[in-house]
């Protein structure tokens, strides 16, 4: 049996993929399921999904840019006229040869040559939409599948196929770690509270900014885990020595990407967390029934982080910093008053823990395998 995953090719479309590969396994450890990723050229998505013994195969894929510009609008041509069929054409022998099962698709840009093309072979589509709010991309592809994941209540597509609420994706191994082999790696004091600062695999660096602002105070009442970005690190770890006392580098432990095995100690070891808004992000944040204050990205299509972040937060298990309000000393207050007030920290952890969906990749690799007859 072969299964192919599809999408948009940033972490938020891998990661997800990953935890329904490692679940089907689970399920199946003795069954022979080969799976196979296409989607457009990205070394640091190929390295994550090859450790999973998942086969890439990279494909042209178009983007469609919705701000306009000169520069964007030949742009856009050139995707949509260009790319975007060679992409179809790659992709079509491509699966034609392969003969896969089904199709699973994150969505994305990335997603589009692969599902047009599964579709016109016949091969059944099943589609994951991560976001409150969905993309371009996802909108017109529901029309091409027989089955839709949401992670978000009420996810606006227009579609006549059935849409099954599961969650998000996450990688359950995320989820398990003691807090105190956690701090001990990394030589956290216990002696404040931890703020976990989670900038994404390509960091944030306005975040960065506005964090070292501010530094030496945060550091007075908090310690920080700070993921800066690889290409920010060497530049945030500088001026941090810069910024800080001898008697404050204690309580500060940047760290420029913390792989999976890093990553579920960070969030063992910290009592709140700092993140975007990506829907990753938010439910493994909630599956772990963390507090934390979300800073959506501004740029992100179609505003999805912000709809996100105030889709989780209206549940109270999150406070929303849009960008423009997201100023050091305002930031600094925020979280000083809900370390002031521990009730209201327990109604977050207690809100998040309620809508986290810990159990969505493996409710997928079952409904993939009863479909496959395997399971």
């Amino acid at each position: 049996m072969k299964i192919l995953f599809t999408g948009g090719g940033t972490g938020g479309h891998i990661f997800p993929i990953i935890a329904i590969v490692r679940e089907i396994r689970k399920f199946s450890p003795k069954k022979r399921l080969d799976f196979y990723y296409i989607g457009p050229k990205d070394e640091f998505c190929k390295l994550l999904l090859s450790q999973e013994d998942i086969k890439v195969k990279e494909i042209s894929a178009g983007k469609l840019r919705r701000y306009f510009s000169f520069k964007s609008f030949f742009q856009n041509l050139y995707d949509i006229f260009i790319k975007t069929p060679a992409g179809i054409i790659e992709s079509f022998f491509y699966i034609f040869f392969l003969a896969p099962d089904l199709i699973f698709s994150k969505g994305g840009f990335g997603s589009v040559p692969s599902c047009i093309t599964g579709w016109i072979l016949r091969v059944p589509i099943f589609l994951h939409e991560a976001d409150a709010a969905p993309g371009l991309a996802n909108s017109f592809l529901t029309w091409l599948s027989v089955e839709l994941f949401t992670s978000f209540r009420k996810t606006p597509l227009s579609s006549k196929r059935r849409m099954l609420l599961v969650g998000n994706p996450i990688r359950r191994e995320l989820l398990v770690d003691s807090k105190e082999t956690a701090q001990e790696f990394f030589k956290i004091t216990g002696e404040k509270p931890v703020v976990f600062v989670l900038g994404g695999s390509q960091g944030a660096q306005r975040i960065n900014d506005k964090i070292l602002n501010i530094l030496p105070n945060l550091l007075k009442e908090f310690e920080l885990i700070h993921q800066t970005g690889e290409k920010n690190f060497e530049q945030v770890r500088k001026e941090a020595k810069v910024m800080i006392t001898k008697d404050l580098e204690k309580y500060y432990h940047p760290f420029g990407f913390l792989k999976e095995q890093e990553l579920k100690k960070a969030y063992a070891a910290c009592d709140f967390v700092v993140s975007r808004a990506g829907a990753g992000s938010i439910f493994e944040i909630a599956a772990l029934g963390k507090p934390s204050i979300l800073v959506p990205l501004p740029e992100s299509a179609q505003k999805h982080q912000l709809k996100n972040a105030y889709t989780y937060a209206i549940q109270g298990a999150a406070l929303v910093l849009e960008e423009e309000n997201f100023t050091p000393h305002f930031f600094f207050e925020k979280l000083r008053y809900l370390f002031s007030n521990p009730k209201e920290l327990e109604k977050m952890k207690k809100a998040a823990k309620e809508f986290s969906k810990p159990l969505a990749a493996k409710i997928i690799a079952a409904y993939l395998l009863t479909y496959l007859n395997l399971y």
